[in-house]
């Protein structure tokens, strides 16, 4: 009996020292950018949500567009505004600012969408149409052959990555419009 009180005292002790889940993760966490709340307002303004917010918040840590041209990328792999979408999934599905059936060596034309807040949102929106949530994953993170293979372990890293940040969002109304920002632990491609 006396055993059984101790294992118990024990495994409560333990249960009330465990880290939170943010702390017991090294690979996430949040911090505050200064202005990142505009950037948020902006992107629902043009009408996005919070998996918008959180795929741009993964992607820079201000929800800027101040990232190298293209993301030092060319043709097809280039990739442009808050979401840094791809040219080419954009000229396949982003039908609502002309892109869709664009050939790849207009991937310049990609450039509206790191001044233009609007045809980046409603890229993304009907590409997401296009190809559904999944595949839209899947060639956001790795193009073609993500289309191709759209269940590799990079890609699932990356969407759980996005739905990690966008449940902490949805945890608190703030986060919508404040200048925290969540950030998991990405490969960079």
């Amino acid at each position: 009996m006396k055993f059984q009180i101790l294992i118990s005292s024990i495994l409560a002790l333990g249960a009330l020292a465990a880290p939170s889940d943010q702390t017991k993760r090294a690979d996430r966490g949040s911090y505050t950018v200064s202005g990142l709340g505009q950037n948020k307002q902006a992107i629902l303004k043009a009408g996005g949500n919070t998996l918008d917010l959180a795929i741009a918040m993964l992607e820079t840590e201000g929800m800027k567009t101040n990232y190298v041209y293209g993301d030092a990328k060319t043709q097809d792999a280039a990739n442009f505004g808050l979401f840094k979408q791809n040219w080419g999934m954009l000229r396949v599905c982003a039908t609502r600012y002309g892109f869709a059936g664009q050939s790849e060596a207009n991937w310049n034309n990609g450039a509206v969408l790191n001044s233009n807040v609007y045809a980046d949102v409603a890229s993304r929106w009907d590409c997401q149409n296009h190809y559904g949530t999944d595949l839209w994953f899947a060639a956001h993170r790795n193009g073609a052959s993500g289309l191709s293979n759209p269940n590799t372990q990079d890609i699932n890293n990356y969407k759980s990555a996005v739905y990690w940040i966008q449940e902490q969002i949805d945890s608190n109304s703030a986060y919508k419009t404040d200048d925290t920002r969540f950030w998991v632990d990405v490969v960079a491609i």
